[in-house]
């Protein structure tokens, strides 16, 4: 939330917060706008949903609005901690994503992505639109004022039900008289030849998407 809001800060535009969850997550929402965010998208379940059904579902809110220039996962959820939505999302929104953030900035219409690995640290240039998913400790989050913490109360909450919801299409597991197939995984000792993808999750209960003026 805190990378967004800088961003926005220094370039303009707006910041929307997004999370899927039951009402009481409502609170998380208006806490980001304490510190920033503009407005806020909440997609109302009290159902568990999985990592493709919760993609999907924020894939489809987001399409429903302008089109974000910057779209800001954490990295992975504190429940599953699966690093799935994140990259599900820029899948299904077709568009570019680096996961594991350490360092973010915007420049010339591309997102400049740091990311740590035990060779150093590494940068990835990614034109806009596109997703990352950032890690703990980019930043120094603030803290939120009391001016912020009763804006945030007056300020504008979209409430969706998400689509499936009432058939429990979206929700976790199988469905029923749906068959799981479990397949193998294959481990290799070679590592030349192939491409590198880092799928992140983290996004379904905060999700921060940026749109520049």
């Amino acid at each position: 939330m805190e990378e967004a809001v800088r961003i926005v800060e220094a370039q303009g535009g707006e910041v929307v917060v997004l999370t899927l969850g039951p009402e009481e997550a409502a609170e998380q929402i208006r806490d980001c706008m304490a510190i920033g965010a503009d407005r806020g998208i909440h997609l109302v379940s009290a159902e568990e949903w999985d990592a493709q059904a919760t993609a999907g579902a924020i894939a489809d809110a987001i399409r429903a609005e302008d089109p974000f220039d910057l779209i800001v996962f954490g990295n992975e959820s504190a429940d599953a901690g699966n690093y799935q939505v994140g990259i599900r999302v820029a899948h299904a929104l077709g568009r570019p994503m680096v996961n594991g953030g350490k360092g973010l900035t915007i420049e010339d219409g591309v997102a400049h992505v740091q990311r740590e690995s035990d060779a150093g640290r590494e940068t990835y240039e990614l034109p806009l639109p596109a997703v990352v998913g950032v890690k703990e400790g980019i930043n120094l989050p603030r803290y939120p004022t009391m001016k912020g913490r009763l804006a945030s109360k007056k300020a504008e909450v979209l409430t969706i039900a998400p689509e499936g919801d009432e058939g429990g299409q979206h929700r976790a597991g199988p469905r029923q008289g749906q068959d799981i197939d479990r397949r193998g995984v294959e481990h290799r000792d070679d590592q030349d030849g192939g491409e590198v993808v880092d799928d992140g999750q983290g996004g379904e209960e905060n999700l921060q998407a940026g749109r520049h003026a």
